[in-house]
């Protein structure tokens, strides 16, 4: 006989022992188990157990909109240790989550391990083989010749990653670490704890991280909308199955992502018109998600990131090239339309919603055409820091996904604004600087290496830096202006304006006019065949 597996939440916090190592999936506030983490601080506080954990985020779990995520467990003696892809993240102007509150003031080792890679650990967990050997990551803050994923002194302390040589080359590797709890989450269970994910709007991890846990006699423990009779899933619908589930907690309140209840596009059950995604207003930054577009290739494999370049797509949608390229985001879409905003890591009108490793798995061995990524600061040799804003840390998520994708990725486009805090508008066709930014962004060494320039070069990948005032490329010789937008005067608006010297191409182009005028530009794609460049 099947014994019972629907438990309450608080039932299910007191299955967690002392010390123990609990793996938890979750995007932000896509996916997540917030009620079951809810009932595990809630214990704590009531009981002083579960004490001393360590816990592993492949992406982030919580936000700074309501959905606490690990800041339920972010308390002196529950939590001990923390790795994650990702962290709650927010403006600066909020007050700081707990678990950064716990990190800037050195209270546990915290490591900003890369997404795909803690995902890999979770793999060779359950598969019983010692770790993750990898190129990901080399020679930037993954590395341990740099700060090898360390977030506070803490963690430097305690490293989790070495240098290695293998058959004769530098490799990264990454020992397992073996979860004893795995905290997952889907929309329905039935009687024999099978899962289905039919309104979320991403499957992230789970099957990994629930085989981790089971295979090495560990406790599964799904959260979801809602109970079904056994035998009622159709078998295709299943994503983890119930063998491997020996707890279900049910939440019939939880969110399907950031401030959303429920959206069947962002699940997949209805495609929304073309005509309900709303096209940027013309601004400055509208001007550089046009000049990114102009980079992609008929029948490119596109991946996307937070900021600027997350507008794209709708720049596609605008110029009636929607479909033209496909874009691919970590949390497992494939294609449709990428949100914005509360919604960003879902998309609406996708073609299918894969696994997260999977994902990773097709972003760390190089398999799509670009990438299209934001920054922060860039250096002298081209390198780029996303994921570290010292003096207000909670405001970068960390680098989730982003070491992966660009490790191989054979075209990267980094969008941004040339100085922090400028004053600028688009008048007449031209750039108007009204005021010049006091934070540089070119800089002569970037706070944290999150990409490699040096090692871009030793790969010959492609790399462009797009910005209001200038377009630039990482070239042999070092970081080179190759286009100027109008209104801009090279001399005092950029070279003036950045810490290094930078090289200017022998025939300086001029920035597409088009780009600065309200109208569509007519978007051409260059041909598929086109070669990288």
């Amino acid at each position: 006989m099947t014994r019972q597996k629907v438990i309450s939440a608080s039932d299910a916090a007191r299955l967690i022992p002392d010390g123990a190592i609990v793996t938890i999936s979750s995007s932000s506030a896509l996916g997540c188990p917030d009620d079951m983490l809810a009932a595990i601080g809630e214990r704590f506080e009531a009981e002083g157990h579960p004490r001393n954990l360590t816990t592993l985020h492949p992406i982030a779990a919580g936000d700074m909109w309501g959905v606490k995520g690990v800041d339920h467990l972010a308390k002196a003696g529950c939590l001990a240790r923390v790795l994650a892809g990702s962290y709650p993240s927010g403006p600066s102007s909020a007050e700081p989550p707990a678990i950064w509150k716990m990190i800037t003031g050195d209270a546990i080792p915290a490591y900003n391990v890369p997404s795909g890679i803690l995902f890999d650990i979770h793999r060779e967990a359950a598969a019983k083989r010692p770790g993750v050997l990898t190129k990901v990551g080399m020679d930037t803050f993954v590395d341990p010749v740099h700060e090898g994923c360390a977030m506070n002194a803490k963690a430097a302390s305690e490293p989790i990653v070495e240098r290695v040589t293998f058959a004769g080359d530098d490799w990264l590797f990454f020992p397992t670490i073996t979860p004893r709890v795995a905290i997952i989450r889907a929309t329905t269970a039935d009687e024999r704890g099978n899962l289905s994910y039919e309104h979320e709007g991403g499957i992230l991890g789970p099957l990994d991280q629930a085989l981790a846990a089971h295979n090495n006699g560990g406790v599964v423990i799904a959260q979801v909308k809602r109970l079904a009779a056994s035998g009622t899933l159709r078998p295709h619908d299943v994503v983890v199955p119930g063998i491997l589930v020996d707890y279900i907690v049910i939440a019939p309140d939880q969110l399907q992502t950031t401030h959303t209840a429920y959206e069947p596009a962002i699940s997949g059950e209805i495609f929304r018109p073309l005509s309900s995604f709303e096209t940027p207003k013309f601004s400055i930054a509208k001007v550089i998600a046009r000049r990114v577009a102009q980079e992609l290739r008929d029948g490119d494999a596109v991946n996307i990131g937070f900021g600027i370049s997350a507008n794209v797509p709708r720049i596609l949608i605008e110029e009636g090239r929607h479909g033209a390229v496909t874009w691919v985001i970590e949390q497992g879409a494939v294609g449709g339309v990428p949100l914005l905003d509360f919604q960003f890591g879902c998309a609406s009108n996708a073609e299918a919603i894969v696994p997260s490793p999977a994902q990773f798995t097709y972003f760390q061995g190089g398999g799509f055409d670009v990438s299209l990524l934001s920054f922060l600061q860039i250096d002298r040799f081209g390198s780029v820091n996303v994921s570290k804003l010292g003096v207000r840390p909670h405001v970068t998520a960390g680098a989730g996904g982003f070491v992966d994708i660009t490790a191989r990725a054979r075209k990267i486009v980094f969008s941004g604004y040339f100085t922090a805090g400028a004053k600028l508008e688009v008048s007449d066709g031209a750039v108007m600087i009204a005021k010049e930014g006091k934070v540089k962004k070119l800089v002569q060494s970037v706070e944290q290496i999150s990409f490699s320039g040096p090692r871009a070069i030793a790969q010959n990948q492609e790399i462009l830096y797009i910005t209001e005032r200038c377009v630039l490329r990482l070239e042999p010789e070092g970081v080179t202006v190759v286009e100027l937008a109008p209104g801009v005067d090279l001399k005092r608006d950029v070279l003036a304006e950045a810490e290094f010297p930078l090289r200017v191409a022998p025939e300086l182009r001029k920035m597409d006019s088009a780009l600065f005028h309200p109208a569509p530009i007519n978007l051409k794609l260059r041909p598929a065949l086109e070669p990288l460049r």
